[in-house]
């Protein structure tokens, strides 16, 4: 019977769907607004009799579709993107979530919300619908136009920004208040799992999908990546993060793989089922009764949120740098929101944190301004002639000069090579101090719960101080690969700014010493201080001093002995490491 009971609601969703998205295809609207239509169709609150019975499967269903939508989402971000989308993107984005969560916020106290609500209502306005926009610059034929691959970097940041609101939204939630502590605590912890998962993915799995092609079966692949999908998901599930990020982080690291175009293709049918099946479950869960309530205050977030993302975006990318009239043609093709805000809309009503009309409010502002989106993007170009034509012409010239002033900022030449150089090596002392903190971290588990879990079952009695002593001994052991390297790396910083710090003319025959002094110093005391901080994180599981000191001078020691063994494994792994970023995709 509940086989039957699914079948048929299957048979509703697929068949409603599929005649809404034909009508939706005909007179060329977004597919994703007929997918909300058919829910709304179909949905409880709609017609005079039930269509669907069997809700809590349906509502599995729809949770596949989140983490195949987030899946899609991850394998187009691409971490190559990521360096060449620039400043202009990170600023931008930067400016217009921040604004548009600060607007969010206090329009939902304006309107007499509860806290909840307007911290929800803020992050629901703040990130713009990729799916809704690419599809619209497809359809207008817009892809290739530069003011559209700046609106392609923002909406990458916009993601990363989009997951750890999600995450931030989680903790929230759980605890009822906003903390500062709280929040550094969250982004800390959340940067350090996304930076260790990318880093070991990309080590490993782009290798093991490269093993997997090679059988030249399509049934083979398709079962290995949603493997790796759901089981990543699992992981993530069982750390207390949202499946969304599991599936993002996981797509992202299957975009570095070399048969990344075979598995979107194998992927694309099930994404584009189980999303359809997603977004018509949103439809499902809007109630008319509350968009009649509540029109005004949908009317009033629609236009809010249209001129607040117009404004955000244009004054963020003319800020950073680019020309006013391309600015402005980026505001007015990010000026919509949808799948995130879904998902936050969802998390929100699943965790009971927020009001029952705050989901139909998402929808229907995401509709509306969906809607909106192509006019908006074929209104840029007159009405930005329109502002060139009204503006004072002091004004114009005041805005050429700015754009052209920042674009004389930018380093060039020499100096560019020098800022790439130092970025990539602060990069990679970053993911050397996070595997390290990571690796004291699963330490410091162990150390809690493997003297009062298995060890106890078994009747083994361990003293505490020596279970601690080895655990650290271990964890340090572990780490010196990533120390040294970082040391190494540190040291290489130094001799850049000892080079740009010291002239010669300063000391004359005395620059070596002078210069050596910076770069001998300044490793061995970030080494210092990042090994003080780990311990100070991790102090509560360390052996007292009595035991800590001779561990560490042992270390040291065996830091010293075998350094080249462990400069050379660090070696190969980031030579393999910067191989899986570089390889291109096989077409």
């Amino acid at each position: 019977m509940h086989g039957e009971l699914f079948i048929h609601d299957m048979a509703i969703i697929m068949l409603v769907a599929g005649i809404v998205t034909l009508i939706f295809h005909r007179f060329k609207q977004p597919v994703v607004l007929g997918y909300l239509v058919a829910g709304i169709i179909i949905g409880p609150h709609t017609p005079p009799f039930v269509l669907i019975h069997d809700k809590q499967t349906i509502s599995i269903l729809a949770e596949l579709g989140v983490v195949f939508l987030m899946f899609s989402l991850g394998m187009e971000f691409s971490l190559k993107k990521i360096a060449k989308v620039g400043a202009i993107a990170f600023i931008t984005a930067i400016c217009e979530t921040s604004l548009m969560i600060a607007i969010g916020y206090n329009l939902g106290h304006y309107f007499g919300w509860s806290q909840m609500n307007c911290i929800f209502l803020g992050a629901m306005m703040a990130i713009s619908s990729t799916t809704i926009i690419v599809k619209a610059l497809g359809e207008l034929g817009l892809k290739q136009h530069k003011f559209a691959q700046l609106i392609f970097g923002i909406l990458i940041v916009e993601d990363i920004l989009a997951i750890a609101i999600i995450a931030l939204l989680s903790g929230i939630a759980t605890t009822g208040s906003i903390q500062s502590n709280d929040i550094f605590d969250t982004v800390g912890q959340l940067s350090l799992f996304i930076i260790v998962t990318l880093t070991i993915g990309l080590l490993t799995i782009p290798k093991l999908l490269e093993y997997v092609a090679k059988f030249n079966s399509h049934e083979t692949m398709l079962i290995s990546v949603l493997g790796l999908c759901f089981g990543f998901c699992l992981m993530v599930l069982a750390l207390n993060y949202s499946i969304a990020l599991g599936a993002f982080i996981i797509g992202a690291i299957i975009a570095e793989s070399r048969p990344l175009h075979l598995i979107e293709k194998l992927i694309e049918p099930l994404r584009d089922t189980f999303c359809a099946i997603f977004f018509v479950t949103i439809g499902m869960m809007f109630n008319p009764s509350i968009l009649i309530s509540n029109f005004s205050v949908i009317i009033i977030i629609s236009i809010t949120l249209i001129i607040g993302k117009i404004l955000g975006n244009t004054i963020g990318a003319f800020v950073s740098g680019e020309k006013a009239g391309t600015s402005l043609k980026v505001g007015m093709g990010l000026a919509q929101i949808g799948e995130f805000s879904f998902i936050i809309a969802a998390l929100g009503a699943n965790l009971k944190v927020t009001s029952d009309f705050l989901y139909p409010i998402a929808i229907a502002v995401s509709a509306i301004t969906t809607l909106t989106t192509p006019y908006l993007i074929n209104l840029a170009d007159p009405f930005a002639s329109f502002i060139r034509a009204k503006a004072p012409r002091k004004m114009i010239g005041l805005s050429h000069y700015y754009t052209r002033w920042l674009g004389d900022l930018h380093p060039r030449g020499d100096s560019a090579m020098i800022v790439k150089m130092i970025t990539k090596i602060v990069a990679q002392v970053i993911v050397n101090c996070a595997l390290v903190m990571t690796v004291f971290m699963a330490g410091a588990y162990l150390a809690d719960n493997l003297n009062k879990g298995v060890l106890a079952r078994v009747g083994i009695i361990v003293d505490l101080q020596i279970h601690r002593s080895i655990i650290t001994s271990c964890a340090i052991l572990l780490s010196l690969p990533f120390l040294i390297a970082a040391y190494r790396k540190l040291k290489a910083l130094g001799m850049i700014f000892s080079e740009i710090l010291i002239h010669e003319n300063w000391l004359g025959k005395y620059t070596y010493q002078g210069r050596r002094v910076i770069f001998e110093t300044l490793p061995v005391a970030a080494i210092i201080g990042i090994m003080s901080l780990i311990f100070s994180v991790s102090h509560h599981v360390l052996p007292q001093d009595t035991y800590l000191i001779p561990i560490i001078i042992a270390m040291l020691g065996i830091a010293y002995l075998c350094r080249n063994p462990f400069i050379r494994l660090q070696s190969w792994l980031q030579i393999r490491l910067f191989s899986v970023m570089e390889d291109k995709p096989q077409e």
